[in-house]
């Protein structure tokens, strides 16, 4: 399994053109429809897939945390996605894929991995919410193959919000307002990142529009576009920043910077990308693209301080 993953690193150059990698794997039978669904996880994300080793319980674990596997002489949690997912839970899985987030490693425990399939961020579509209900928000975007099997992206930050501290109230305390109205468009598919944005941008007395995705903020970019035309001003004097994810259905977060940096309308906004894809390489994609800073997810005060080192004292911002 590990040559499946050989060339893990030469997938950079996908970045910026809207395609993905993912990785295919399945967790078991699901009782609820008798079939064995497919999921898929951005190869990006993943450092290694391999048979389960000897997992070891441990007290005060989270709810979905089978426990603990040492790594190469790390400590790395593993969570049974198909025990949280409702999925055939009894059954024992010997494959865990092992993920890395924000400089974080977890195993995934599942039942088997298929293959790495290429696709275009445009054949993702957002799930409909009876598939999102079904399965507790568990995906963030789906897609058909030519053969006819639905592929569902696992939201893994949905997953690691509800089996680690990634939510706690604590994590936004002390986060100071701005003396400033600034204003704030952010695009991000997965509903935990969202949550805590929102909790973010509040707590420094930022206005927002929330996207879920690069295609959806494009549009509302665009109608932002339009009114300040109209009204005879800047976007920058309407809209201070753009906050992006990168993996996202429809159109990722480097189409979404290109597509600003490229169209003199939005000169003056800078674009902030927010992502739980850490490595350097990722980053160095970014800023060939043009983002104008980076930040990684789920560290609230991390990206209090990026917001308000990017925002400018001298932008006045009007209400639309």
């Amino acid at each position: 399994m590990s040559e499946l993953l050989k060339s893990i690193d030469a997938r950079t150059r996908l970045a910026g053109t809207n395609k993905l990698e993912i990785l295919l794997f399945s967790l078991g039978t699901d009782e609820r429809t008798g079939r064995k669904e497919s999921f898929g996880i951005n190869v990006f994300k993943v450092r290694e897939v391999m048979r389960t080793p000897p997992i070891t319980a441990a007290p005060d674990m989270q709810d979905g945390v089978e426990g603990m596997v040492s790594l190469r002489g790390q400590l790395v949690p593993v969570v049974d996605l198909a025990k949280y997912a409702g999925i055939d839970p009894e059954r024992k899985r010997e494959i865990m894929i092992v993920t890395e987030y924000n400089g974080h490693t977890q195993g995934f425990l599942v039942e088997a991995v298929d293959t790495i399939l290429r696709l275009d961020w445009a054949q993702m579509r957002i799930p409909p919410e009876m598939l999102t209900s079904k399965l507790g928000g568990l995906v963030t975007a789906v897609t058909e193959l030519e053969d006819g099997r639905l592929i569902m992206m696992l939201d893994v930050e949905k997953v690691l919000s509800e089996t680690t501290k990634y939510d706690d109230e604590y994590l936004f305390k002390d986060i100071k307002p701005v003396d400033r109205d600034f204003m704030v468009l952010f695009a991000d598919d997965s509903s935990v990142a969202r949550k805590q944005i929102e909790k973010t941008l509040k707590a420094m007395n930022i206005r927002f529009v929330s996207t879920v995705n690069g295609r959806v903020a494009w549009e509302e970019l665009e109608r932002i576009a339009k009114h300040a035309d109209v009204t005879g001003r800047k976007v920058w004097e309407i809209l201070n920043l753009v906050l992006t994810d990168v993996e996202m259905p429809e159109m990722d977060g480097y189409i979404l910077t290109k597509k600003i940096k490229s169209d003199p309308r939005f000169d003056g906004v800078p674009v902030l990308m927010h992502s739980s894809l850490s490595s350097m390489s990722n980053q160095t994609l970014g800023k060939s693209v043009g983002v104008d800073g980076y930040v990684h997810k789920f560290e609230p005060h991390r990206l209090a301080d990026s917001l308000r080192a990017m925002l400018s004292p001298d932008q006045v911002v009007d209400v639309i």
